[in-house]
């Protein structure tokens, strides 16, 4: 006959917490990063609170003033806080290496090509969207530059030919912004950083050159396939913003630009992966924005911006709900 042996409920515990090893913390959430790309008007050129009669037209169309329409309140009540001041996200975060510096820190206002914080780009509104639909901290990575085409400025390796200098540059910053998370943006240090979007705004250029107009959708199609090789993800969502800048009834040229990026998109080879985002109907007229005379950049008007990052953002949470990717 066995003796029956009695072991106490304090010392079963003690046993198995041996057994089992010292309790580990719960790993961080990732963070989800988005490759911002593109030209001017990825750097951005939104006018916040500029008002110079001459030089920004008495301040028609900043973002100040669009917000000061009763009608649009609603829409832009996250951008300041009770007493009247600018909300500074501590779940989003932006970097952006200007010609002058490298801006970083929590979304806000000022992650424009300028010094000061006087403009805003698509990052402002992309990053509210995508920060109020995702627990996990967002990282936008913008790298842009003025006055650059996809033909030859921006031009992929699988294209063919001399392979652009500000592709090169292009990948280069992402690769240094993702090495220095943990020192530029202490609060995601030791988190993994997933590459959940690249999104593209980019056009401008290409539109003046024939051979540019023709190859456009084909060296878009390589950019994709070439940043999604470099990231190593075959699958990476991929948002194209409409080269809208013209309005609905926009010249020959600019149109060629729009379909192109439109065919890109629609590829089957792209099905669910890749999405057009228009933006034509964001325009609004010279007369009610700051810089009369920038067609190019949307004539610095604000609400275009905000409204450009919404449309982008909004198409990048549908790739991402589509896809459940990362």
């Amino acid at each position: 006959m066995n003796p029956i042996i009695s072991i106490s409920l304090p010392l079963l515990l003690i046993i198995f917490s041996v057994m089992s090893g010292p309790a580990t913390a719960e790993e961080p959430s990732p963070v989800r990063v988005f490759i911002l790309a593109g030209q001017s008007n990825m750097e951005g050129q939104g006018v916040v609170d500029l008002d110079h009669p001459k030089y920004y037209n008495g301040g028609k169309g900043t973002l100040q003033r669009v917000m000061s329409d009763p009608k649009k309140a609603a829409q832009f009540s996250q951008l300041k806080d009770a007493v009247g001041n600018w909300i500074v996200r501590d779940d989003v975060f932006v970097r952006f290496k200007t010609r002058h510096e490298t801006k970083k820190g929590g979304l806000s206002i000022g992650f424009a090509g300028y010094p000061g914080k006087h403009h805003i780009g698509p990052e402002f509104q992309f990053g509210h969207v995508a920060g109020s639909a995702f627990e996990e901290p967002v990282l936008l990575i913008k790298t842009a530059w003025g006055g650059k085409s996809l033909f030859k400025d921006f031009r992929p390796p699988s294209a063919g030919g001399e392979t652009g200098p500000y592709y090169k540059q292009m990948i280069q910053e992402v690769r240094e912004a993702l090495n220095n998370v943990s020192t530029e943006f202490p609060s995601l240090a030791d988190r993994k950083l997933n590459i959940s979007g690249f999104v593209w705004m980019q056009g401008w250029n290409d539109m003046f050159d024939e051979k540019a107009r023709t190859e456009y959708e084909q060296n878009l199609v390589h950019l994709i396939h070439d940043v999604r090789a470099e990231f190593k993800q075959s699958m990476l969502p991929v948002v194209i913003g409409e080269l809208g800048n013209g309005g609905p009834k926009a010249n020959d040229s600019m149109l060629a630009i729009r379909k192109a990026q439109k065919s890109a998109a629609s590829r089957e080879e792209f099905k669910g992966t890749v999405a057009f985002a228009p933006t034509a109907n964001f325009a609004r007229p010279a007369d009610q924005s700051p810089n009369v005379s920038h067609g190019h950049h949307w004539f610095g008007n604000a609400e275009s911006y905000f409204l450009i990052g919404d449309a982008l953002g909004r198409k990048m949470l549908k790739l991402l709900n589509a896809n459940n990717s990362h």
